[in-house]
């Protein structure tokens, strides 16, 4: 035989593939607090999204991608009148959820958004629903949107724990193309083999570039770049169950597989089985619209603010101490460029909460920016430390800070106190004091788009369980529809 041809015999799957799929077809969630997770989770992903339609830069991109195009029995777009196929329905629902960066999020060794996969997730629910009825079949309920929320998490979460996709310069968007085929293609009824052959062409796809999360660069695309990657999982899913073949080693492939292309020839490392870890232990971003290593940085700025308020001009330096990664992904000085430049400048998200007492999704805008040289002049004012210990309780296990600490000196040699903050209000172990201002975030988004009646009628479905978990689907997604 020649030494110059290659072996065609067609391998096993790769065995990270076969986990996933196994995951996905035969995992039962038995954990009530990811349940009520996941429903909190669901109530906070769906407001951030009526949020971001008073937006316009993000309701440009809603809608049919042929002007006019309409779907009989489609998935809707809450807060929308729009009625789309389930793979656009699931770009303009990722889209919107995405467009504040005021969803929950995941730190680990790579960071991402869990409930970015609901877009996906959400209108194939709808759209399978909507088909079963009209063939007389049962629908789909929220329940098994829960339960696919909770499975999108674990994927995209237990990834990411191990696996730093940003040190290679990769976006971690890829992992909710991942999570959202696998948990999509079993919902549309695959087998464990057309799970894996789905999730082996959402990695085959390789990733986008962190190019446009990081100056110079960062724009707009990170906004609906979750959009984008839930709708391929949707598009990938489908393919797949129309009989198309899959790619067994993927991932392990010499030469042409995306361990030697992408990852440096490394091979994932797992801490943990896929079960519900995510989900009971998700990030809620519920005091500020804010990249999530910033949340505790611009809690303390509040609680600086009536101190310094009076004293702006009088300030010689301002101390911001905090850890690796927000140094690595945030810290930032020069010009901002656009929102997204602003939403991802730690110093920036300081400085306004410093000046106003509160952050919200306006403060990012170019004419708000532009009309307060203050923010300018307080960011250059500002030494960025790391804190080893804020580093290493950053990737403990079993604390999982997010801790940033401020302190503000005066051109009179005074100084305030150091305002330390390790826990932002949506973590777990601040969920107690979270949750209620959570459901008051949700009932303000709600009120943005509908009359207090319907507001309070999703709102009252929301907080029961058991009758959300029983409505069918396409009736939620009806009362989230504005005709």
């Amino acid at each position: 035989m020649s030494a110059n041809v290659d072996l065609t015999d067609r391998p096993a799957p790769d065995q990270e593939l076969i986990n996933i799929a196994n995951y996905v077809s035969d995992y039962d969630i038995d954990s009530s607090e990811a349940y009520d997770t996941a429903r909190n989770c669901l109530m906070d992903t769906l407001g951030c999204g009526l949020l971001a339609l008073r937006f316009p830069e993000c309701t440009k991109h809603l809608g049919p991608i042929v002007p006019g195009t309409s779907v009989r029995g489609g998935a809707r777009v809450p807060g929308t009148s729009h009625e789309l196929d389930p793979v656009k329905a699931a770009w303009d629902i990722g889209c919107i959820i995405r467009w504040l960066d005021y969803n929950d999020t995941w730190l680990a060794a790579e960071w991402g958004h869990p409930s970015d996969n609901l877009g996906g997730i959400l209108a194939t629910a709808d759209y399978l629903s909507r088909l079963a009825v009209s063939q007389g079949k049962q629908p789909l309920t929220m329940r098994d949107v829960l339960t696919a929320m909770i499975k999108a998490h674990e994927i995209q979460g237990v990834l990411a724990l191990e696996n730093s996709y940003n040190r290679v310069g990769l976006d971690h968007v890829l992992l909710v193309r991942v999570a959202t085929t696998a948990v999509v293609t079993k919902m549309l009824g695959g087998t464990k083999d057309q799970i894996i052959d789905a999730v082996s062409q959402a990695w085959v796809d390789g990733c986008s570039l962190r190019t446009y999360r990081h100056a110079p660069n960062a724009g707009s695309r990170k906004s609906w770049a979750a959009g984008d990657a839930t709708s391929r999982g949707v598009r990938l899913a489908m393919i797949t169950m129309k009989g198309e073949m899959g790619i067994p080693t993927v991932l392990s492939a010499p030469t042409w597989g995306y361990y030697d292309v992408l990852f440096k020839g490394d091979k994932f490392k797992f801490q943990r089985d896929y079960g519900s870890y995510v989900m009971e232990n998700v990030l809620f971003k519920i005091s500020f619209p804010a990249e999530f290593h910033a949340q505790t940085a611009a809690e303390a700025a509040v609680k600086l603010h009536p101190e310094i308020k009076n004293r702006l001009d009088e300030i010689e330096k301002i101390q911001v101490t905090t850890h690796e990664s927000a140094i690595r992904i945030i810290s930032k000085v020069g010009p901002m460029a656009n929102p997204a430049d602003r939403d991802h400048c730690l110093q920036y998200m300081i400085a306004v909460p410093l000046i106003y007492g509160d952050l919200v999704a306006e403060h990012y805008e170019n004419d708000f920016h532009s009309n307060d040289p203050r923010i300018d002049e307080l960011r250059d004012k500002m030494d960025v430390v790391e804190d080893k210990r804020y580093s290493a309780e950053y990737h403990d296990p079993e604390k999982r800070s997010i801790a940033n600490a401020l302190q503000v000196f005066f051109k009179d040699g005074s100084s305030t106190e150091k305002v330390e903050v390790e826990y932002p209000i949506g973590h777990r172990r601040r969920r107690r004091d979270g949750i209620p201002l959570l459901e008051k975030k949700f009932s303000s988004n709600l009120q943005t788009r509908f009359p207090s009646w319907k507001s309070e009628k999703i709102m009252e479905l929301c907080l029961n369980p058991d009758k959300l978990e029983a409505k069918p689907v396409h009736e939620f997604m009806d009362l989230l529809a504005i005709n």
